[in-house]
Order: C-alpha cells, then structure tokens, then sequence
C-alpha cells in the first residue's frame, strides 16, 4: 500500500530576553530512500536568512542556520508533502534463521556500529538486566521470534505516558517507573537486542494515521533491525506491530543523541522554551 504525506512541523522557541543570535541544526526533512518519495520541502525561519543543507552520517539529510541579529522568538516552520510505500513481508526463510546464521553474516561496519553502546542505548545497565528477569526476557529460538516476542513485552510492560520523560532521560527512567514515550520505548528494545547480537538502529519520524480518510499525529520514534536475506526492517515496540505505510522516516542513528530533530545555541544568559506543533494529513493513494 501507499499513501501520501502533508506534513507540517512548526518549532517556537521564547526566550526570556532578547538574544543576540541563535545557531541550531535541524533534521526534519523525510528521508528519501526505496520507500519514500519526497515530493516537495520546504524550510523557512522567522527571523530570516540564509539555510544550508548537508549530508550526515548514516545517509540522513540535516540542516543549518545562524541568526545573529538580536530576536525574542524564533519560529521554525517545515513543509513536506510524501509518499510512503509499506515494507515488503518478511521472508519466510526468516523463521528458521538461526543464531549462529546471524553471526556469520554480520561484516558490514554499518552493522557492526549498530551494536555497540551507545549514549542512550546501553545493554550492560543493571537496571536493565533487572527488567529482563522481572519480565522473563531472554533470546528465543531464532532471532525473529526474539524481535517480534520482545516488542510485544515492551508493549505489555510499559505504559505510553506523554511527559513522563525528557528527551535527555535514561533508559534508567521508564525501567524504573514503567512509564515513558516512544523514543524510550525505542532505546530499551535496541538495548536488548544489540546484547543478544541484532544489529538494531533508532529511527525518528512521523506517525501517520491508518485512516485514508486524513488524520493528524505526532512524531514518532521506531526500531530497525537488521536480519540477512531482508537487510534493515522496522518494527513499532509502542504499537506492537511491524512498520508500514504510515511510517514516514526523518532520520537513523544509534540513538535519539546522533541526529535530535533540532540542536542550538543562541547568545545570551536567558532561559528559553521551545513549543512545537506537528501535523500529518494522509491522502490514500491505492
């Protein structure tokens, strides 16, 4: 199935005072890739000037922008329109991948990478091989069975609670309290994984509806792994479900910490608040 994207992403960022000059990188641009068609972008600020586009690891796409003349606010406003084909199925050889199979297949440094620790994604944390006991988590058969069993524990033992973390909080934070978004969602599962030996990346994006008719949603953060015969596939520990359609791509990383949506500066000792509104209107397309 495909369907097609209108999304609108504003940022607002209040300072206290007035600063003199704000720097900040942005990744907010859908990837382009095999699934994804990006039709239009647009990016512009308020105040305004010069945008620079540049190429980031990992293939992502990012941009960047000083603003050095004095402001109070600073408004970030993005337009996308795309289109977004589901994932292929899985193949069947995939049930009976062994572990050993896995082992000897990883050689790209592309994989290696996307098993090491890293800033938010740390499979050695106590409180994590805590979790693990508590809910009988432990490697399955075959490696697909371990992904699809895990990301419907994560479901089953977390509760999906807005505000309940930071963008900056640990692992620690929703094994402790049970409650987190999906971005942590994100790391615990890549946390497992990667210490079971899956090659697994965070992915940020947007969330579209299921609905051909409009919706409106969030940005959203997912899973991908990375399995021989099928290369990187997404899975939704949040929804406990594979990615399709109405999973729009910004950008993969080894975690939230490699590419945020937006990352600054700005000159002056002022506090500031950053406000943003996301918008994904779906159009069916067959």
């Amino acid at each position: 199935m495909t369907a097609r994207y209108s999304i609108r992403h504003e940022l607002k960022f209040t300072y206290e005072g007035t600063v003199t000059g704000s720097v900040l990188t942005l990744f907010l641009v859908p990837a382009r890739n095999l699934r994804q068609l990006v039709r239009n972008f647009s990016l512009n600020t308020d105040p305004g000037g010069a945008i620079f586009t540049f190429s980031a690891p990992y293939g992502n796409q990012g941009h960047f922008f000083d603003r050095p003349s004095p402001h109070h606010e600073l408004h970030i406003r993005t337009i996308s329109e795309v289109d977004v084909v589901s994932q292929p199925p899985l193949p069947d050889s995939l049930e009976t991948l062994n572990w050993d199979a896995l082992e000897a297949s990883i050689q790209d440094p592309q994989q290696w990478i996307m098993l090491q620790p890293s800033h938010f994604a740390q499979p050695s944390s106590s409180t994590l091989k805590r979790f693990m006991k508590k809910f009988g988590i432990e490697k399955g058969n075959t490696p697909l069975n371990s992904i699809q069993k895990l990301k419907s524990t994560l479901r089953t033992a977390f509760v999906y609670e807005p505000g309940s973390t930071t963008a900056q909080s640990p692992i620690d934070h929703i094994l402790e309290g049970g409650r987190g978004v999906c971005q942590d969602y994100a790391h615990v599962m890549i946390s497992i994984l990667r210490s079971w030996g899956i090659p697994s990346r965070y992915v940020s994006g947007y969330l579209g509806s299921d609905s051909g008719h409009g919706g409106r949603s969030e940005s959203h953060a997912w899973v991908e792994c990375w399995l021989p015969g099928t290369g990187w596939f997404g899975v939704d520990p949040v929804n406990d479900g594979d990615c399709d359609e109405r999973h729009i791509q910004v950008a993969v990383g080894r975690d939230y910490s490699d590419f945020p949506p937006v990352r600054g500066i700005f000159s002056g000792m002022l506090d500031s608040k950053l406000t943003t509104h996301v918008e994904v209107i779906r159009q069916e397309l067959n």
